[in-house]
């Protein structure tokens, strides 16, 4: 009897449900926090700008002075401090960038706008807009806005926007562990030597950078061998972790124990076994308060699902509340066929608002140069055989950010 496998869609409500974020946190350092997600609101403590300043270099003058020439009463620079005597009539100051703007004027005119300028005067425009090239106290952000929400997650405008507040300790989300391991007796470490039947675990690697890429931390557990006494002793001391993640093991094969050793241990299913192309071996579930994610052993699914699902698992785990992936699209260069009955994952590069599938969707799971020219991906619906040129591909690049509102469309 054949198996039934659930939805992509399903598969991805279904994982998003099985994790609660984490409320655990610690306060780091400014300079360390990039990446990391805030566990409160940031207020407002200090009014942007702090005071009226000029945005330009040039005259500090009264709007109703337009066309006058006027007497400079003062150089005023960034940095100075102190109030400075009124103006006089047809009076104006000499300002800098930056600086510090008196409360009797209400227009700055930049210096190249001016004419007859000497070191005592200036005569000033005729056309003068008031409150030209002035930053008004509290104009980009007042006491007590919030600057940044809870649960988004530390960019550099973030750090710069923080700094500005004078902010050097930050709380955030305390980072989430993550176990990666693989299984299988063909395995070999890269340092190890291999012959022609055997072959070096890339999937670990793969997964561990990818996921630094993306701000995660990632711990290497080692390999699992095709056992099922071993494959559980080890499994049994992963409960640590808040996500293990593993490669291999999970198919229908003999030697596929991952999935029993997991049960042995505990492992609560929410799936095994998602109708899609590649990576239909996939198995998620909770093991006490660890999340398992379980992938296929070829590298190429492996990795394609570990972008596709579990970055939105681990972001909403470590308490973000961006974790559903982008879609943008692009038009469809070249026609290419897709296994009907099927959701179809198809690897694909991104030019200039035109998409090119790669080496026209043929090719194999272990086909590992696949990944290496392709920069997004493409998924289609399960009734679609194939796709057109010219038609509209909506697509998730590998480069971008995961949003708050899922965005999922099908080919």
């Amino acid at each position: 009897m054949n198996k039934i496998f659930i939805s992509l869609e399903e598969a991805i409500k279904k994982s998003l449900e099985l994790v609660e974020s984490s409320t655990l946190i610690e306060s780091i350092p400014l300079e360390k926090a990039l990446g990391r997600v805030l566990s409160k609101d940031i207020i407002c403590i200090k009014n942007l700008p702090a005071f009226n300043n000029s945005a330009m270099d040039g005259f500090a003058i009264k709007a109703s002075d337009a066309g006058k020439t006027l007497t400079i009463k003062k150089k005023i620079f960034a940095g100075d401090k102190g109030e400075v005597s009124p103006l006089e009539k047809d009076e104006c100051y000499k300002i800098m960038t930056g600086a510090k703007v008196p409360a009797d004027v209400d227009t700055i005119i930049p210096f190249e706008l001016c004419t007859n300028v000497s070191e005592t005067s200036v005569t000033i425009p005729n056309e003068v807009k008031k409150g030209n090239h002035l930053r008004i106290k509290g104009e980009e952000q007042k006491e007590g806005n919030i600057l940044i929400n809870k649960a988004e997650t530390i960019n550099f405008s973030h750090i710069t926007l923080l700094a500005s507040q004078g902010i050097t300790i930050v709380e955030v989300i305390k980072k989430i562990s993550i176990a990666v391991i693989s299984t299988g007796n063909e395995l070999k470490e890269p340092w190890e030597t291999s012959d022609e039947e055997e072959i070096y675990n890339c999937n670990s690697y793969g997964i561990i950078s990818l996921l630094n890429q993306k701000g995660f931390e990632a711990s290497y557990c080692g390999v699992i061998s095709d056992n099922l006494e071993e494959s559980s002793k080890c499994i049994s001391n992963l409960k640590k972790y808040d996500v293990v993640i593993t490669t291999g093991g999970i198919s229908m094969g003999d030697a596929d124990f991952v999935s029993q050793a997991f049960k042995e241990n505990g492992l609560e299913v929410a799936f095994h076994g998602v109708n899609i192309k590649p990576g239909k071996p996939i198995m998620m579930g909770k093991m006490d308060n660890t999340v398992v994610i379980s992938l296929p052993g070829n590298p190429l699914p492996a990795l394609i699902n570990t972008y596709l699902f579990i970055l939105p698992v681990l972001s909403k785990k470590q308490g973000s509340k961006a974790f559903y992936h982008d879609t943008t699209f692009s038009m469809n260069t070249q026609r290419f066929e897709v296994k009907q009955g099927k959701v179809n994952i198809v690897l694909g590069k991104v030019e200039n608002g035109n998409f090119k599938v790669t080496r026209d969707n043929k090719y194999g799971a272990a086909m590992i140069t696949a990944l290496y020219g392709s920069n997004a991906l493409l998924v289609t619906k399960e009734e679609r055989a194939s796709l057109e040129v010219g038609e509209e591909a909506h697509l998730i690049k590998f480069d971008s950010d995961l949003i708050e509102k899922e965005s999922y469309i099908f080919n």
